[in-house]
């Protein structure tokens, strides 16, 4: 599945992730190149099925691009640092951003600000 969402574009099932209920402190990384990608705190339960964060840690942590496939246009997030496909960004989030970045939980991997450990989505 790892493969199939980071290099191929693809989606993991909706509910399914290993990531999706993670509530614990820390950092979210691409699953690749481990770059940080989204922070803890920028977590929120949207309902969508996959892990939902309403800003990227950086500027340049994310990469976007436009989306037309399935008949829809959707703006595809990317990782800034390796380019694999981690899902996509949608204009209803909360605030302070009111993005929703979609993400794949098989695109990342997860830290531990407490214990170091680390989940593999």
């Amino acid at each position: 599945m790892q493969f199939y969402v980071t290099q191929n574009h693809g989606t993991e099932p909706p509910f399914t992730g290993r990531l999706l209920h993670n509530k614990r402190d820390g950092v979210y990384h691409c699953l690749v190149c481990d770059a940080s990608l989204f922070n803890s705190q920028t977590k929120f339960d949207s309902g969508c099925g996959w892990p939902s964060f309403y800003e990227p840690v950086s500027d340049d942590a994310i990469r976007y691009l436009s989306d037309t496939s399935h008949g829809m246009v959707r703006t595809e997030i990317r990782c800034g640092t390796c380019d694999a496909h981690l899902g996509h960004v949608f204009p209803d989030g909360p605030q302070p951003t009111g993005e929703r970045f979609c993400v794949n939980s098989a695109s990342m991997s997860f830290t531990d600000d407490e214990n170091g450990d680390q989940i593999k989505g």
